[in-house]
């Protein structure tokens, strides 16, 4: 069922909180171009179209697999900035007012590029983003769960000293084989430093359950990114709901491993009380922004204006806002919601 056309304005306009978007994931193919050519590295594609017809996803390792490569043309400072600033700008338009950005330093220190460079350009970026199109931004470090606990250890070390700039840490990449266990040390010290802690646990990998176990009772995280199977453990559903904490789900992201979104599971737990929240993930990837993932979520469950409404109110709910900020953006989506004759959203 595909929602009225008014729908469809309501949901890029309403006020939201994106708190799942990878930065790298938004390398969309003109500005790899542009920035292959500024740091004088030759692309094995010609075009665009060329670029897109390396999208061939049908899981998380053939995603990674063009998904890394892809960032070598980052390389300064400035290139960093402008691929955070390119987000910023599009996510402003689809209705973000506050974004908590992940980062994957690991990705570009392996390769021999500077912490600083990568840290100092994302951060110009946040910085320009609350001046120039009053959008609140904070960046998360993720660890790559793929490479080895002493690497990230080290990369929470090297981050010690640009920590004011940095909300939380994270853990992303492929899940096989490398459970959040893994990296318990790691985010022992991360918190002891005074940083928020996520962890992905993607859709329908090996063990799901058990690591979503995991990072509820073990890393005691504040906050889940994926999570959708903990519908397959009501005990699970039921702690995440008691502890109010949010899940970042990503429907488009979702839809290239599996046929509808995982848009009944999320429907579920929203209604639920779970604190469920829609992001877009890797958006350059896999086709569409936070507002487009309103829509397609809207479409595929035939939800309503007031359900979107509480979509929205969740991403703020479930962000590392302060209260009082936290608050204030509450209070913009049920204006806007009133402005629209949307009953109010308890």
């Amino acid at each position: 069922m595909t929602p009225d056309t008014g729908l469809i304005p309501f949901a890029y306009g309403l006020p939201k909180a994106e708190l799942h978007l990878h930065l790298e994931g938004t390398l969309e193919p003109e500005l790899k171009f542009e920035l292959a050519a500024r740091n004088g590295i030759e692309l094995a594609e010609k075009t665009v179209d060329d670029v897109r017809a390396t999208y061939d996803f049908t899981d998380l390792t053939s995603f990674l697999q063009v998904y890394y490569p892809a960032m070598r043309v980052l390389q300064t400072a400035d290139d960093f900035h402008d691929l955070a600033w390119a987000y910023l700008q599009k996510a402003a338009s689809q209705g973000v007012v506050h974004t908590e950005m992940f980062f994957d330093p690991q990705a570009h220190t392996s390769r021999g590029v500077p912490f600083e460079h990568v840290i100092g350009g994302y951060r110009r970026a946040v910085v320009r983003a609350e001046a120039e199109l009053g959008v609140s931004a904070e960046l998360i470090l993720c660890f790559l769960r793929d490479f080895s606990a002493e690497h990230a250890m080290s990369t929470l070390m090297e981050a010690l000293p640009y920590k004011h700039w940095i909300i939380g840490v994270g853990l992303d990449s492929d899940e096989r084989g490398n459970p959040p266990s893994k990296f318990a040390d790691v985010f022992a010290r991360a918190r002891a430093e005074g940083f928020l802690l996520t962890m992905h646990c993607d859709i329908d990998q090996p063990g799901s359950i058990g690591h979503i176990r995991e990072v509820l009772t073990d890393i005691q995280v504040d906050r889940i990114d994926h999570g959708t199977n903990i519908v397959e453990d009501p005990e699970l559903v039921a702690l995440v709901a008691e502890r109010g904490l949010g899940l970042t789900c990503c429907p488009v992201s979702n839809s290239f491993v599996t046929e509808k979104m995982k848009s009944d599971e999320i429907v579920s737990l929203m209604r639920q009380g779970v604190k469920v929240t829609v992001n877009s993930d890797d958006p350059a990837y896999f086709g569409g922004y936070v507002g487009d993932n309103y829509v397609a979520l809207a479409e595929h469950a035939a939800l309503q204006s007031a359900e979107l409404v509480q979509l929205a109110i969740n991403s703020f709910d479930a962000s590392w806002l302060t209260p009082a900020r936290r608050d204030a953006y509450i209070a913009r989506v049920r204006e806007y919601a009133a402005a629209h004759g949307v009953v109010r959203a308890e």
